[in-house]
């Protein structure tokens, strides 16, 4: 009996001093960011036709937001809010930038400060990996906006075999696209890469962690996978041969290929014994566009680009094992803002702007009994469009249609309340009319003035 008491005070005293690590110590933080995958292509979400056994480590070892949402419903100004904690229609970063290498002011603002930036004034050493999109010009890119390594690319989407990377630099370009044929760059130098391009960012990944196991570190690893173009290894496809829609079978190899390289990343952690002083986030930019990649929004409604459930509901996990619940769900709404947030209150660092997220680690382990926002946001400024996301309705202003959801019992979004309940209509509108007075116009344009911009700069990709 007394040898079973003391195994209880062991138990309990670790748990005790877990539960107090934060206080004491920076955390690691880890933030792995898909492209365009749909909600239900993870296992924690339910799928079955694509193991995620990996991904699925970060949700039994944590928590998964059932409702997790991004900032908006494409990349750029998705990414553009993850990584300043911040709407991005406060600093004008309202559409997709194009591939302009002269244009300074094509990507996030200098106002902004970047996550990286924030965790480097903490004592973090930072890094990006893959997809970078926050502009091409050189005062733009990663090593300028506050992380101390890059490995990856600049555009907005990227071949996936080496032998494609043939241009030698993105001043080699002529048109929007060309970008995808770049070698990738480390840091500032171009480099000749071997390997299918997810598995080259998750041996990056690996390695910088052995390398920076002894200091806090930020890693910011955006995959472009499962973006186009749909391109797999057989090694990955042959995974997937029970499924005959080629497109599918693709995009299943693609996943597992991430899938791989997250498994390989929390290995390391585990192997070198930081895994539970690490915070690992998992989420996608925006959700799947279901035609393009055959991607798989179920049961949501819409897809990438809409302001739909499909388009800004995404697959969202962390673990922190020792702190927070392991297997466990959070309900209310959370965004991709709160990344930034949380990381700053870990590293215990005052960010240079108002941020619009907040720390979710006192919410996940019940410190807080509140829900972390009322509110949530989003404008397609372009189209013209807002949409708002309370604890229990989600509402949808177009230019001439208004749509008004019970979200909580239909997250499908089929019954449109508005007509029925205009007075709830009302006050959900002047909540918007009141956020929207904070916003501005965007600063630069985007892809869908791509013929424009290159009349008004005929020297756009001229050396």
């Amino acid at each position: 009996m007394r040898n079973i008491a003391l195994v209880l005070f062991f138990v309990l005293s670790f748990s005790s001093f877990a539960q107090q690590r934060p206080t004491t110590e920076k955390p690691n933080v880890i933030i792995i960011l898909t492209d365009d995958q749909g909600y239900a292509d993870v296992g924690f979400n339910g799928s079955t036709e694509i193991p995620t056994p990996n991904i699925d480590r970060i949700a039994n070892n944590g928590v998964v937001f059932t409702s997790g949402y991004v900032t908006y419903a494409v990349c750029g100004p998705s990414r553009a809010g993850l990584l300043t904690g911040r709407y991005q229609d406060k600093f004008g970063f309202s559409k997709n930038p194009l591939m302009a290498p002269k244009d300074s002011l094509m990507g996030l603002p200098p106002s902004e400060e970047t996550i990286g930036a924030a965790m480097k004034k903490a004592g973090y050493s930072t890094v990006a990996f893959g997809k970078w999109h926050m502009g091409v010009h050189p005062s733009l890119r990663p090593n300028k906006r506050g992380f101390d390594e890059f490995y990856g690319f600049l555009s907005g989407g990227h071949k996936y075999f080496p032998k494609d990377f043939v241009l030698a630099d993105i001043e080699q370009s002529k048109s929007q696209y060309d970008a995808y044929n770049t070698k990738l760059l480390r840091n500032t130098e171009r480099v000749e890469e071997t390997e299918y391009l997810t598995d080259a960012l998750s041996r990056e990944a690996v390695d910088f962690v052995e390398r920076h196991q002894k200091e806090p570190f930020l890693m910011y690893l955006a995959y472009n996978a499962p973006h186009a173009p749909m391109e797999a290894t057989d090694e990955y496809l042959n995974r997937f041969l029970h499924n005959k829609d080629l497109k599918r079978r693709t995009y299943a190899a693609m996943v597992s290929a991430v899938d791989d390289g997250v498994g390989e990343l929390l290995d390391k952690l585990e192997e070198l014994d930081i895994d539970e002083n690490t915070v690992v986030f998992f989420l996608s930019d925006n959700g799947g566009p279901t035609s393009h990649n055959a991607s798989d929004n179920t049961p949501l409604r819409g897809f990438k680009g809409d302001f739909f459930e499909g388009g800004i509901r995404v697959p969202f996990a962390v673990q922190w094992k020792g702190v927070i619940p392991a297997g466990a769900t959070y309900d209310y709404p959370v965004s991709s803002l709160d990344i930034f947030s949380t990381a700053v209150a870990l590293a215990k660092v005052t960010p240079k702007n108002e941020l619009d997220g907040v720390n979710l680690i006192p919410y996940l382990t019940g410190e807080d009994k509140g829900v972390p926002h009322q509110e949530l946001y989003w404008r397609n400024y372009n189209a013209n469009k807002f949409a708002i996301r309370t604890l229990d309705s989600k509402q949808i202003m177009e230019r001439e249609t208004t749509y008004l959801f019970d979200i909580q019992k239909d997250i499908a979004e089929k019954v449109n309340l508005a007509v029925s309940q205009e007075d709830r209509v009302k006050a959900i509108e002047q909540l918007i009319k009141e956020w929207e007075m904070s916003l501005m116009d965007p600063v630069f344009m985007g892809l869908s003035e791509e013929k424009k911009y290159s009349e008004l700069h005929p020297d756009r990709f001229n050396p």
